[in-house]
Parts: C-alpha cells; sequence; structure tokens
C-alpha cells in the first residue's frame, strides 16, 4: 500500500465520523483546562520538593486530587507562608507571590472569630491536627467561610518543622 492509498483510507475514515471537527468556541476552555492541569502539576512538583528538601516524613499526602479541589498552604515552623498554591487567587485574590512569607492572619479581620482563631493557635501549639470553620477576608475586603484543614508535617527525626493546610470555600 502506498501513501496515496492510505491517506485516502484515512479520509474515508474520518468522513464516516459524527464529529467533522471541533467548533472553535471550545478552545477557550480547552486552554482553561490545560492551565489548571499545568497549574496543578507545577504545585504537586514544588510540594514534592520541599518534602524532600525538608525531610518529611509523611508521604501518603494525595496533593493532585487536593490541588484540584483545595487552596494548599504550606507555612515553616514560625508560621510563615512558604507555600500557596497557585489556585489561591481564585478563592481569596491573593496571588501567591503577595502571600509567601506573611502569616496566615493576613486573611484575618474585624469580624474573624476570636474563639476559633485561638483553637487553631492551640491545636499548634500543641503539634495537633484542626479542622475549622473561620470567617476570612477576600483581597477586595469581602468575607467568605474557610474550612481549615490544618496539619503538622513532621521531618525525619520527628520535629514539626512545617504546617500544612487544606482550605476551600465553605
Amino acid at each position: 500500500m502506498d501513501f496515496c492509498q492510505y491517506e485516502d483510507a484515512v479520509v474515508r475514515y474520518h468522513n464516516t465520523l459524527d464529529i467533522k471537527g471541533m467548533p472553535i468556541h471550545a478552545w477557550p476552555f480547552h486552554f482553561d483546562f490545560i492551565n489548571s492541569l499545568k497549574s496543578v502539576f507545577d504545585d504537586v512538583n514544588k510540594l514534592f520538593q520541599l518534602s524532600v528538601a525538608y525531610k518529611w516524613s509523611q508521604k501518603e499526602w494525595d496533593f493532585e486530587s487536593k490541588l484540584t479541589e483545595e487552596v494548599v498552604i504550606v507555612t515553616d515552623a514560625k508560621l510563615k507562608i512558604v507555600f500557596a498554591s497557585k489556585n489561591i487567587i481564585q478563592m481569596n485574590g491573593y496571588s501567591r507571590e503577595e502571600v509567601l512569607g506573611q502569616s496566615p492572619k493576613m486573611f484575618h479581620g474585624q469580624e474573624t472569630d476570636l474563639q476559633v482563631s485561638n483553637e487553631i493557635r492551640l491545636a499548634i501549639q500543641n503539634k495537633q491536627a484542626f479542622e475549622k470553620k473561620v470567617l476570612n477576608y477576600k483581597k477586595n475586603g469581602e468575607t467568605y467561610q474557610c474550612l481549615i484543614k490544618g496539619y503538622p508535617v513532621f521531618n525525619h527525626k520527628g520535629d514539626v518543622s512545617h504546617f500544612i493546610a487544606f482550605e476551600k470555600v465553605a
């Protein structure tokens, strides 16, 4: 079979298909989808690099599925943000660059419940996991209920090296 016969066979096959082409309005959707996949891949890679660099003992984090549904924030032991997933901007309007080096308290404001904040602070001091709903503030000043699942992250020596939080709008 020569190349022309092969080409004719391909054309005949494609002519039997119901879908002849991709509608032009699908391209922006496809582009957004590809960019979100790339963003998740980049974030998973950065989290993996953090875990290797600081010798985290936990290996069971399912970052890929978490990053598609939640914002991931990692702080060091002094509670300064060292990692924020790219999707943080959709939740509260802050870019990752704006939050790096800051305390998560930057999301709190006048109406944030002090008791909930104190419960989170106590859990962190006691190196315990917690799950709390807290009133946070977006960059533009609007409030939103944020469900936070926070965990201490231990290194191979058993010391807390970081805290990781999985957050989503509640």
